[in-house]
């Protein structure tokens, strides 16, 4: 009997430490992935690229919350094929990158010890029957 609650032990700890880490992962997976899809929808609908950034901020962020992430842990980029950002027909990249520490690892002031990045990105097209925003 001591046997089997020892190797249980032994064989189930890591287990559930692996799962939580890739449940992590994952969580930051969806919500990297659809604020990166999100902000760029709101940015080539916006009436000026500023508007644009902050709508597009403002997504990244709502898409972060709703997976129970911080919105410090991502890094948002926004790239446009053209100059300005918002001429019809245009292509608007935007690609986010979120840190995720694994669980139960200490930090280091500002940074995780160990961590995952996870990174997506999402390029959308400007309507070509918009008018040229700036």
């Amino acid at each position: 009997m001591v046997e089997f609650v020892v190797l249980a032990v032994v064989l189930v700890v890591p287990l559930v430490y692996l799962v939580l880490a890739v449940f992590d992962v994952q969580r930051a997976a969806f919500a990297t992935s659809a604020g990166a899809r999100e902000a760029a929808r709101v940015f080539v609908v916006a009436s000026s690229s500023a508007e644009g950034e902050a709508r597009a901020s403002q997504a990244l962020g709502l898409a972060l919350s709703d997976q129970g992430l911080g919105e410090r842990s991502a890094a948002l980029r926004i790239g446009c094929d053209q100059d300005p950002c918002l001429t019809p027909g245009a292509r608007v990249t935007v690609s986010v990158e979120t840190v995720v520490p694994l669980p139960f690892v200490p930090w280091l002031g500002e940074t995780p010890v160990a961590s995952v990045s996870v990174t997506a990105a999402h390029t959308q097209t400007v309507d070509v029957y918009s008018a040229s925003r700036p």
